[in-house]
């Protein structure tokens, strides 16, 4: 089973915890994408995030998710995206899987992740503190 979802709602991580629940699954593995104050690729201390979506975002994640579904071992299988303004300390990306052992779990989780930032269309404005943005990843 699979849940993907891109939403301006602040994401439920112990929702996302109660969604891997399997009854052979001897693994859990989770990653949280923490919004932070400082980016080494911009000058300035940063205030928040704006994220940005394209309207295919949430069947691109869909397709993400279904493609790493089929791995062996693997049971549950849920990402979610935060699009809108964050501040520092809240979740923008959650990625959690249940497997069989914990190297299933870690590895399909990592890969999700990698999967994500390569090709999930959302893009990000850092709002620094002295009122200045810069958007990172837009090409």
């Amino acid at each position: 089973m699979t849940g993907a979802s891109v939403t301006a709602e602040p994401i439920d991580v112990n929702a996302v915890l109660t969604s891997l629940a399997h009854p052979r699954a001897g693994a859990q593995s989770i990653f949280l994408g923490v919004v932070r104050n400082h980016d080494p690729s911009v000058h300035g201390e940063v205030a928040a995030l704006e994220y940005s979506a394209h309207p295919d975002a949430q069947v691109v994640l869909e397709g993400i998710l279904h493609d790493s579904s089929g791995a062996q071992g693997v049971h549950q299988l849920s990402a979610v995206h935060r699009v809108g303004r964050l501040a520092v300390g809240e979740t923008a990306l959650v990625v959690a899987v249940a497997a069989e052992h914990r190297g299933q779990a870690q590895a399909l989780c990592h890969g999700v992740v990698e999967a994500i930032k390569e090709q999930l269309p959302v893009w990000k404005k850092e709002i620094l503190t002295d009122g200045s943005h810069a958007w990172v990843g837009w090409s």
